[in-house]
């Protein structure tokens, strides 16, 4: 294997999605980190600022009519759905009329581990779903890969019982992306670059949100 002395350029995306990073080795970790944020600046700019309107606008909505927003993802997605409920419930409610009900489902290992022994881990979210959502509610599912079971099974459910529907997905986005009323989608194929930015997205969101209800003067005294 020859590793390179210089840095890259970063590849062209291919018809078939975006370009594979990294796609040769790289000599110097400093050169991994210019291409890795060149990548995750190209991710970025794939981002569909209507999705990002849309998904504001439906969050906004149910904070103000206090329904409950759900969150839920796996791995490092189960990462962000938990940091958003930290930063959307108590960040949001800094400072603003809003006092958000935000639960993740990816938050209790010992719910999560008892429904998936008894009824699968396909399960572990709509299982909790059943239990805690009303139509009108919301659910925000996290997935990289957008093919998760456990992620589509959750998504279907909250469809056919009346829930609005957000979905962060990274690669070609699989059933999540088409599943969900709103798909915020990364074209990237790269787990890190796709997990930087959606969590990237969920402070966005939530930062935004927190500001729109608030004055100019409130918004220039604080830190976000």
């Amino acid at each position: 294997m020859t590793t390179i002395d210089r840095l890259p350029a970063v590849a062209p995306a291919g018809d078939d999605g975006p370009a594979k990073f990294p796609a040769t080795p790289y000599a110097r970790a400093a050169w991994y980190f210019d291409g890795y944020a060149r990548e995750t600046a190209r991710a970025a700019s794939s981002i569909e600022p209507a999705a990002l309107d849309q998904a504001a606008a439906i969050l906004i909505d149910a904070y103000t009519r206090g329904a409950g927003v759900f969150c839920c993802g796996n791995g490092g997605s189960a990462a962000i759905a938990n940091h958003l409920q930290c930063d959307h419930l108590k960040g949001i409610r800094d400072r603003t009329d809003l006092a958000p009900r935000v639960v993740s489902l990816s938050a209790n290992i010992e719910l999560m581990t008892a429904i998936a022994n008894d009824h699968g881990y396909e399960e572990v979210f709509a299982h909790q779903l059943q239990s805690h959502a009303v139509p009108g509610d919301v659910l925000i599912a996290i997935s990289s890969s957008g093919r998760s079971p456990n992620i589509v099974s959750a998504l279907r459910w909250a469809r056919a019982n009346a829930l609005r529907t957000i979905a962060l997905t990274g690669f070609d986005g699989g059933e999540a992306r088409a599943l969900a009323e709103v798909a915020i989608h990364v074209d990237g194929a790269n787990y890190g670059v796709i997990e930087d930015l959606h969590q990237a997205i969920m402070h966005a969101v939530a930062q935004y949100i927190r500001q729109s209800r608030m004055t100019a003067d409130a918004i220039s005294s604080v830190v976000f």
